[in-house]
């Protein structure tokens, strides 16, 4: 039997990432969702356990001791598996053999990010969603295009970055503060593009990360040479931070992207009520919150992007309307993008064909997923492209061709189904230089492969 407690913050979750996004930040995360869904939590049990006397390490020992919170974890995966038999989600063996593979993807790195990479006295750089790894996690249409990886800290120590800068095309460093649901919400404190820092001629990076009022002049104790352009503040007041590393690929097959790492500089275990454990140790209170964490992402979004493939399929398939930018800021949209959601569905005998004319902006691009919102495999087959991949007619319009085949015609951009009948899109226009009102919607239109050379698509 489900548990009450599972029951409730499944649908607690639920209720926070599908429909109360009001409250929030503009930069939320997926990440930051979860975080969000676990404080709101915490922050009930907390008054519940003042009223009978109890602390939260108390009731976490007791639900570690008598395997409540590993049977309550167990029940939230057991639950996440109605977002792959509900919302009308088709039932063809590849689509529902696609949905519990994602709900074992998300298991994985949901235990990874809240569990075994969550010690800031032992960071780990990693990632809620990378389709380019070999164990691939994919979330939300994830962009082919970005990497995007993050490591838990103490904004009251040290840390030191190492690494080799690599070709990508955009790399960025920031600090973020707080949490979700806490005072003064999870902000942004630092941020550096990697065109802003000292980097050696032989592509190697070192980044500094200290507190606000204790850095250190120059040098270290050890002789490392610190370059003040390479620093990154915490501030202290605020021990929860998060470390994160962005990068944005032009061409991700000719790219490096950039190799990093953290670690903790120097001692700086703490003493008296600042004495924290040993890296890579464990207790009952992490273990409890990083479980109820993990089965909040499994459930949580497996359930958000269940109905946003359901309304994309109901309300406007094949089309590729504007998504509205007050909803995506507030669930972790990048405010500088524009974003086209919307879901496919294309027979092996027809075509979509995509018009546009992009404005002036940073990049573009378009990709195709399956239904669940996870990017098909870019790593071998092209199911994406963007402002540098492209291939442009005359006017510098682009067109792209979604179907089975590869239709082989000039001056067009075939994206591939990659044996799917149907399934999310997304384009996107990434920091363009006209007003919303101006910008060039993607025209899409149905038509029959067959009929694509009379219908002047070949040239």
């Amino acid at each position: 039997m489900v548990s009450f407690g599972v029951v409730s913050s499944v649908m607690f979750g639920g209720f926070v990432m599908a429909y109360s996004f009001g409250w929030l930040p503009r930069v939320l995360s997926i990440r930051g969702l979860v975080m969000a869904g676990v404080e709101g939590y915490k922050a009930y049990n907390r008054l519940v356990l003042r009223i009978r006397g109890l602390t939260e390490d108390d009731v976490a020992h007791r639900r570690i001791v008598t395997g409540e919170a590993w049977e309550e974890f167990c029940d939230t995966l057991k639950a996440a598996g109605s977002a792959i038999l509900g919302h009308n989600s088709p039932k063809d063996p590849l689509t529902q053999a696609e949905g519990y593979r994602y709900l074992s993807r998300l298991t994985r790195v949901a235990l990874e990010n809240f569990l075994e990479c969550s010690d800031p006295l032992n960071p780990q750089l990693v990632s809620l969603a990378n389709g380019s790894r070999l164990c691939r996690v994919c979330i939300g249409s994830d962009n082919p295009d970005n990497l995007y990886q993050n490591a838990v800290i103490d904004s009251r120590k040290s840390y030191m970055i190492t690494g080799t800068r690599g070709t990508v095309d955009y790399l960025g460093f920031g600090i973020q503060s707080g949490g979700y649901g806490k005072p003064g919400g999870l902000r942004t404190v630092c941020y550096r593009e990697a065109s802003q820092l000292h980097i050696q001629d032989n592509g190697e990076i070192t980044i500094f990360i200290f507190p606000k009022g204790s850095i250190p002049p120059g040098k270290l104790g050890d002789g490392r040479v610190v370059h003040k352009s390479n620093i990154l503040i915490s501030d202290p007041e605020i021990p929860e931070g998060v470390f994160i590393v962005r990068q944005t690929f032009a061409n991700r097959k000719l790219e490096i992207p950039a190799k990093l790492s953290i670690s903790l500089l120097g001692d700086q275990e703490g003493k008296g009520e600042n004495k924290m454990m040993p890296a890579g140790s464990i207790n009952s209170a992490r273990l409890d919150s990083g479980l109820r964490s993990a089965g909040l992402l499994v459930a949580g979004a497996s359930t958000m992007f269940a109905r946003w493939a359901k309304g994309f399929r109901e309300k406007h398939c094949n089309s590729l309307p504007l998504f509205d930018q007050k909803t995506s800021d507030s669930i972790g949209g990048d405010p500088n993008i524009r974003y086209y959601h919307s879901y496919w569905k294309i027979s092996k005998t027809e075509a979509l064909v995509i018009d546009v004319k992009p404005p002036k902006c940073r990049t573009w691009n378009f990709q195709v997923n399956n239904h669940w919102m996870e990017s098909l495999d870019y790593r071998f087959h092209p199911i994406h492209t963007n402002k540098f991949l492209a291939k442009y007619r005359p006017d510098k319009s682009v067109r792209i061709i979604v179907s089975h085949r590869d239709p082989k015609m000039a001056d067009t951009n075939w994206v591939s189904t990659v044996g799917h009948d149907c399934g999310t899109m997304c384009f996107r226009f990434v920091k363009p230089e006209v007003s919303d009102a101006a910008l060039p919607h993607p025209k899409a239109r149905l038509v029959n492969y067959s009929e694509l050379s009379s219908l002047g698509i070949a040239r």
